[in-house]
């Protein structure tokens, strides 16, 4: 069983979208995409809010996901969230890989 994390990020003024070109841009994307454990780390844009990024992010189990919410990237993260003024909202599933 994998466990499935919805992320949305909202902002004003396209900031949700510079965001997450940001961090594909840094590099910060692919690197979270090479952690061990990681299945799926995509962000997509939905239609009736421009406003609005959704990441989703697939781990192999809770302790994959522990690990990487431990590494410096997460501060890096952070860092991008704040400069770009986002709030976010999380969901949590378990699916299959």
């Amino acid at each position: 069983m994998a466990l499935i994390v919805n992320i949305y990020y909202t902002g004003t003024d396209g900031s949700a979208r510079k965001f997450a070109e940001e961090m594909k841009a840094s590099g910060l994307v692919e690197r979270i995409r090479a952690e061990q454990g990681n299945l799926r780390y995509e962000y997509f844009l939905p239609m009736d809010d421009p406003e609005t990024v959704l990441l989703i992010d697939a781990w192999e189990n809770e302790e994959a996901l522990g690990l990487h919410h431990k590494t410096p990237m997460m501060q890096e993260i952070a860092a991008l969230r704040e400069k770009y003024h986002l709030k976010m909202r999380v969901q949590k599933f378990i699916g299959e890989k």
